[in-house]
């Protein structure tokens, strides 16, 4: 499995507010993609989107580092 850091920035604004995140971690940029989504689509669309990615990866098929 590949190791992956991430240095970035991520500046997200809404009507209600913003949020700063700097997420150093694979893990944690799913985190703040997931929860951005939510608050975007909602809960069911979110999770709707989700699944169709992960339709692209069939339960068993190892991912080979490029």
């Amino acid at each position: 499995m590949t190791s992956v850091s991430i240095d970035a920035a991520i500046n997200a604004k809404w009507a209600e507010g913003h949020s700063s995140y700097s997420p150093g971690t694979t893990e944690e940029l799913a985190l703040i993609g997931i929860d951005l989504l939510v608050k975007e689509l909602g809960i069911e669309a979110a999770q709707h989107f989700i699944n169709q990615v992960f339709e692209r990866y069939p339960i068993g098929q190892a991912e080979q580092p490029q």
